[in-house]
């Protein structure tokens, strides 16, 4: 940081003092940073799937985030006398009622208002594949990066405990950990489970792009120089495998969204009288005879929600992928 001289002229008298500004270097930095991300948005916009999941992602988020705040707008437009509350009991518990003007998507068999669930259910089903992707990618960019940069014997190790992972299928693996970890089942358990058996996809494909770029000619110059290892790997190796890695972490939320459907659905999930999320609300649908009662909205609304958030992340992950890897761009 550099000073530039300026002039006070309040009460008549001149002062000087020191404004703080950004040396050369800084300057140089953030406007390469400001070019590159315009290129990537220019880049990201002509993609047409990147944009209408980008589009669809945006819509479900704000969904999340204002839940109670659409429930109270759409409770003005259609004139119900409160905004229902998705564990409220609107209607007699025993059987649901079909889609009406006081509800649109009906109710169900818990007397409760289909459409406040779905979307104050977005917000569990979007935070459980948010933070379950954090806690997957974390821990295999941590081992793909280790493994990557020690090499020998400490490379040998933690590639075998990766491919313990990865021979186990994912999804056996998930709902014996949710079975025998104690404890009930709760979001917290939920978002472990997601996390810790998901990561080793994530560790081979960094490790491989570390030993690519521990090879490189700026690698050796910080070696020559005395740079320690954590300074390597933190200011140089990392920063050069981080687009790989989160363009595979906006596909790992969709899986782990998915994932958390199925364990819901399951009922090794977040149990519906505590929290609401998509996949609770199926598991309820198919219990309570949904389809045999005629309350096919019941069903079809949840299914669709997770359809549509997993393409979502599906189309921009794709997206990702094509402006990390120019490669693709020429197929």
């Amino acid at each position: 940081m550099i000073g530039i001289d300026a002039i006070d002229d309040r009460e008549g008298r001149g002062r000087r003092f020191l404004i703080p500004a950004f040396s050369g270097p800084t300057r140089e930095k953030l406007a390469l940073l400001k070019k590159k991300s315009t290129q990537i948005w220019k880049t990201f916009r002509g993609n047409t799937l990147g944009m209408v999941g980008f589009a669809i992602l945006i819509a479900f988020l704000i969904m999340a985030i204002f839940a109670s705040q659409i429930m109270w707008i759409l409770s003005l437009i259609a004139g119900w006398d409160h905004a229902y509350d998705p564990f409220e009991e609107v209607a007699e518990v025993g059987s649901g009622i079909p889609p009406s003007s006081e509800h649109w998507l009906g109710t169900d068999t818990r007397g409760m208002d289909i459409l406040s669930r779905v979307i104050h259910g977005s917000r569990v089903s979007l935070l459980v594949g948010i933070v379950a992707t954090v806690v997957s990618m974390g821990l295999g960019t941590a081992v793909g990066l280790l493994s990557g940069y020690w090499g020998g014997w400490k490379d040998e190790v933690l590639m075998r405990i990766t491919d313990v992972f990865l021979v186990l299928p994912w999804l056996v693996l998930m709902i014996v950990l949710a079975s025998v970890l104690p404890g009930g089942p709760t979001v917290g358990k939920v978002i472990f489970v997601i996390g810790i058996t998901g990561w080793s996809a994530t560790a081979r494909i960094v490790r491989a792009q570390v030993f690519s770029v521990k090879e490189r000619a700026f690698v050796e110059r910080a070696r020559a120089i005395g740079a320690g290892d954590i300074h390597i790997v933190g200011r140089h190796v990392f920063p050069n495998v981080f687009p790989l890695v989160f363009a595979n972490a906006v596909l790992t939320i969709a899986l782990a969204i998915l994932s958390e459907s199925t364990l819901s659905f399951i009922r090794l999930g977040p149990l519906a009288t505590d929290v609401v999320t998509w996949g609770n609300m199926l598991d309820d649908a198919i219990t309570a005879g949904a389809m045999a009662n005629e309350l096919y909205l019941w069903i079809l609304v949840p299914g669709l929600c997770i359809v549509f958030v997993v393409l979502g992340f599906t189309f921009v992950g794709y997206a990702l992928d094509e402006i990390f890897n120019p490669k693709l761009r020429s197929r």
